[in-house]
């Protein structure tokens, strides 16, 4: 607690040595947690593995949680004051299942949903490529918390060896499945890649803020968890000054940030209809799940235009939330 103080009086009185300072500090430590919990996470991870024991599930997310709290330590103590609105709803709850859609600008959006959520929400999931399960620490990390993996066949290797096709609809719900007695926060970047301006203008996005949103990974999700979500929550980020890289986070270089998070309706009629398999057998079905994203994401667009004007017209500035 100490050294983060200094450094945050460091950011006040010499910003540019601060800055260094806090990045540096925020490596370490994060380094330091990363390869000081692998160890206790590969024990526990394989643990569960070979015995499924829920003791050792709840071992290997205990070790997630503790990196997260890590992070939103650094970031509540060591970082300079900031300008950060959050809300959030009264009525979510850290025991609860929940899919999370969200806008993607940068790397940092998913630290920003952690930090939001700690103690607040289940440990945040994402898709992720199988791929991953190679890079070290990382890869076995996602796999022992469960973290939906999917592997993706080409349209080359579906030709070579046609049933391939829908193998990949099929792992991820086995995938999502591994979710179903734990509480947890799916988390799906709906636009699927990161917002650019010139991804913007190749797609001819109708949105302002926003690239066009794919149903596909939410209704997948809905079929395969549909039974055991308490909602559907929407979060949406901004930057007032500029997209931010992720040492920019560590930097203290995020003055402002908007953060909004909120459930959202889903018809009834959809939803059953989505459990059920309709968005891949049913044309009427995926086309009514299209118009409900599509709606989402209209609503969300205006939010962004006056999330960004609220900092323009009642500036403040506060500690981080």
């Amino acid at each position: 607690m100490r050294l983060t103080s200094t450094i945050r009086k460091l950011h006040k009185r010499t910003p540019k040595l601060g800055k260094a300072v806090s990045l540096a500090t925020a490596a370490s430590v994060i380094t330091a947690n990363s390869f000081g919990g692998s160890i206790p996470l590969w024990l526990m991870g394989v643990g569960k593995v070979i015995t499924g024991a829920p003791i050792a599930d709840k071992a290997v997310i205990k070790i997630a949680t503790y990196w997260i709290s890590s992070n939103s330590a650094l970031i509540d103590d060591m970082l300079p004051r900031k300008d950060w609105r959050i809300s959030l709803p009264d009525d979510i709850r850290i025991d609860g299942k929940y899919l999370l859609v969200s806008n993607h600008q940068s790397w940092v959006d998913t630290s920003i949903v952690q930090y939001i959520g700690e103690k607040r929400l289940p440990l945040t999931r994402f898709f992720t490529k199988f791929e991953l399960i190679y890079i070290p620490i990382v890869g076995q990390a996602f796999y022992f918390l469960d973290f939906p993996m999917m592997r993706r066949h080409s349209k080359e290797a579906i030709a070579k060896n046609p049933a391939l096709k829908g193998k990949d609809i099929e792992e991820a719900k086995r995938a999502c499945a591994l979710l179903k007695d734990k509480p947890f926060t799916l988390l799906n970047y709906l636009e699927g890649t990161r917002f650019t301006k010139a991804k913007h203008a190749k797609q001819q996005s109708p949105y302002t803020h926003l690239l066009k949103p794919r149903a596909g990974g939410l209704s997948l999700a809905i079929n395969a968890l549909g039974e055991d979500i308490d909602g559907i929550l929407d979060v949406t980020i901004v930057y007032p000054d500029g997209v931010p890289s992720y040492s920019d986070l560590w930097k203290g270089n995020i003055k402002r940030l908007g953060v909004d998070l909120r459930y959202i309706d889903i018809p009834d009629a959809l939803f059953e209809g989505i459990k059920q398999g309709g968005y891949e057998n049913d044309e009427e079905i995926k086309a009514q799940m299209f118009d409900w994203v599509e709606h989402i994401w209209r609503q969300k667009d205006q939010r962004i235009t006056d999330m960004l004007a609220d900092f323009e017209t009642a500036p403040k500035t506060q500690a981080a939330q």
